[in-house]
This record gives structure tokens, sequence and C-alpha cells, in this order.
């Protein structure tokens, strides 16, 4: 049977004294920020153009003109990083028989009772979630972001079209903003997480404690 890996050629033991354990390279980490990065710029913009009273808004970028100009700039920036995330970490997010376990247990996860919970490779279920979810909602942004684009596409699709697009553009926008808020509120309720996206590594008791699984193939790697 074919073995399954929960780890990245980068992911390695740093030092064992006491035990760090590389995470996250330099580059899935500057990506990782240049998204986080344009998510925001882009929701403070939206918001500006989505409600009159908080056009002011606009003044972080320049008036509403040059704010209009980069949204859609702003936006080809996220849908070609979230790309460049999706294809290198994919194959550590598919579902598995541990990620039904792991929902089935919330009670637990809820009370840090890590002890009941299965052993998890490199993502749990939860950050599984998150990385489909902004897949899906960045690629659905980005097909009525650019039905809407008048400016470089004016003739693209028709006026009705083209209305259905703004409602879809705006209710996508709005689930993104909730999956971004329960991504960070996640990232600072497990300790350890977001520091693993700025440093690039986590001691062993939090890669034992939290994704055991992925701990021990990481130790097992010769390469």
């Amino acid at each position: 049977m074919r073995r399954r890996h929960f780890s990245d050629r980068g992911d390695r033991i740093l030092d064992r004294n006491p035990v760090r354990v590389g995470r996250y390279r330099l580059f899935t980490r500057i990506n990782h920020w240049i998204i986080a990065a344009s998510t925001i710029l882009l929701l403070l913009s939206g918001l500006a153009f989505y409600w009159p009273s908080l056009f002011w808004l606009t003044a972080l970028f320049g008036g509403g003109q040059a704010a209009r100009w980069l949204h859609p700039i702003l936006g080809l920036v996220l849908a070609v990083g979230y790309l460049l995330m999706f294809v290198q970490l994919v194959a550590r997010n598919i579902p598995r028989h541990d990620d039904v376990v792991w929902v089935r247990h919330i009670r637990d996860i809820v009370d840090q009772n890590e002890d009941k919970l299965p052993t998890l490779g490199k993502y749990n279920a939860g950050q599984k979630f998150v990385f489909w979810a902004m897949a899906g909602l960045i690629l659905l942004l980005l097909g009525t972001g650019v039905m809407i684009w008048h400016q470089a596409f004016p003739d693209l699709v028709p006026v009705p079209a083209r209305r259905w697009a703004v409602l879809g553009h705006s209710v996508a926008a709005a689930l993104m903003a909730m999956t971004f808020v329960l991504h960070v509120y996640a990232g600072i309720w497990t300790r350890g997480t977001l520091s693993a996206m700025t440093r690039g590594w986590v001691t062993g008791g939090w890669a034992w404690r939290h994704h055991r699984k992925w701990l021990k193939e990481v130790a097992g790697r010769r390469d």
C-alpha cells in the first residue's frame, strides 16, 4: 500500500535541544502574508464601494478613483498567490478518515482535550475547511470580478448578467470575510500556530500535541 505523506520536503527537525521542527519554508510564509495583506485590502476597498458611509476608506488607497483601479489588481494578486499555495499544499489538505473523527470530537477540541483526538497529519479538518473554502470563494470572486470589471472587459457580458455577477461577488466577499476571520481567530486561539507562520518553526511539544502523525513522519525522514 502506498504510504501517505503528511509533510513537505522543507519540514525537518531543526534542533534537538530543545526540539524545534521546521514547518513552513520562507517562500510559503512570504506568499501567505501577501495573500493575507491583499485579502485585507480587498475587504477594505470592497466595503468602501458597498456602503456609502464607508467611502472614506478609499482615502487609504489615495481616493476613490485609485481604489477603483487597485481593487481588481489586488484581486489578481490574491488569485495568483493562492494558486501558488494551492499547488504546494493541496496534497496535504485532502480530507481523510482522521478528519471525520476530529470533527466528531469538536467538543473536546473546544475544551482542549487533545488526548481524545486522533493523531493528525500536517493539517486538521478545520484548517482543511479553510483551505478549500478559500479556494472556492477566490475562484468565485475571480470569475464574478472579471464579469464586472467594466474598464478591462466592457462588453464581456450583458448588463443583466453583470448585475447578477455583482450580487454573487458581494455574497462571496461576505463569506470570504467570515472565513478569513475564522482563520485568524483559530490561529490566535491555538497558541503557536500564528508564530509558526512568522518564524517558520514550531516546538517539538507543539507538534506532538497537535500534529503527532506529521511529527513522526518528519522525525523519520532522511532527505
